[in-house]
């Protein structure tokens, strides 16, 4: 199997607080879920997405090995969340650190906790362009990362940190 396609996906992002520091402890806690080292992508900043009246967000796409499956994993990423201050208030609002899986590994699923790949990653920018930049060729669908991020309709802002 290619390298990139073995791995979940993770989209990594947040606004409020040290958030820098914050995506750092996240990375951290993500090693401790995966088999080998993690993917990263660069860290970028993006314009708010979906409720624009917030501070920029911090956006990063990790993929790793998985040592459990889909729900556990989904389970631990919800607890990583919490630790790190996330309430889950406004839709698209504002907030501490927030943990998407993106894809998993030769799985297609949907239920009420979880739906992969993750139903509105070709609209967001902000995951698209992180991604492209560490697995433009992984195919998503019927199209690769960087098929993707060509025909993003979102037109969101965004600028690479070091």
């Amino acid at each position: 199997m290619d390298e990139m396609a073995d791995r979940a996906w993770i989209g990594l992002g947040g606004n409020i607080g040290p958030v820098a520091e914050t995506l750092s402890a996240a990375r951290l806690a993500l090693r401790g879920l995966a088999r080998g080292p993690l993917l990263m992508s660069p860290l970028v900043e993006t314009d708010p997405w979906g409720l624009p009246d917030q501070p920029a967000f911090l956006n990063q796409v990790v993929g790793l090995r998985p040592r459990l499956g889909p729900h556990e994993t989904l389970e631990a990423l919800l607890a990583i969340e919490r630790a790190h201050g996330r309430s889950r208030g406004e839709r698209w609002g504002p907030r501490t650190l927030d943990l998407d899986v993106l894809t998993w590994p030769t799985a297609v699923a949907a239920s009420a906790a979880l739906e992969v790949p993750h139903p509105r990653l070709a609209e967001r920018r902000f995951v698209l362009a992180p991604w492209a930049a560490v697995a433009p060729g992984l195919r998503v669908g019927g199209a690769t990362v960087a098929e993707l991020l060509a025909r993003c309709p979102d037109g969101g802002g965004l600028r690479w940190r070091s």
